[in-house]
């Protein structure tokens, strides 16, 4: 093949430390628009970012050349360090989940991100985070997911 071809579309989701209720509602605006300059600048296309005051959802859409891992990373720092300047108790915590979207699921996956506030009326956070890592065939320890 004389070319190569690449898609990388991933749907991220992490909480705040030990999932404290640290993103006030009058900042996630702000806090989601960060994050996507953050994402801009890495050249990390946005299809959706929402969340809760404990946790964040993102879709994105990485270019060939960026380790998803070295780009969540970045996202998580530097959001994190904006963050702290309004609330010192702010922090993320050090794990994440990733879970690959195929480009016909994104439509889909773009309205679960918005639909977060109702979403959570229904299920925690810990609870929508274990269906996931089973939805896509994840093994895990319970004892060691939320720690």
């Amino acid at each position: 093949m004389a070319h190569s071809y690449f898609q990388c579309i991933m749907h991220i989701v992490f909480s705040t430390k030990h999932r404290k209720k640290t993103t006030p509602k009058a900042m996630k605006t702000r806090l989601w628009s960060y994050v996507a300059a953050i994402c801009q600048k890495r050249k990390i296309f946005v299809h959706a970012i929402g969340g809760t005051e404990d946790h964040i959802h993102l879709l994105l859409q990485f270019p060939s050349m960026l380790l998803v891992p070295k780009a969540i990373n970045a996202i998580k720092v530097n959001s994190s360090g904006w963050m702290s300047g309004f609330s010192r108790s702010f922090a993320w915590q050090d794990g994440y989940g990733a879970f690959s979207v195929s480009k016909s699921s994104v439509p889909k996956v773009v309205r679960y991100i918005q639909d977060q506030e109702r979403h959570h009326k229904k299920m925690t956070f810990e609870h929508e985070f274990i269906a996931m890592l089973e939805k896509h065939g994840i093994a895990y320890d319970p004892k060691y997911v939320f720690d």
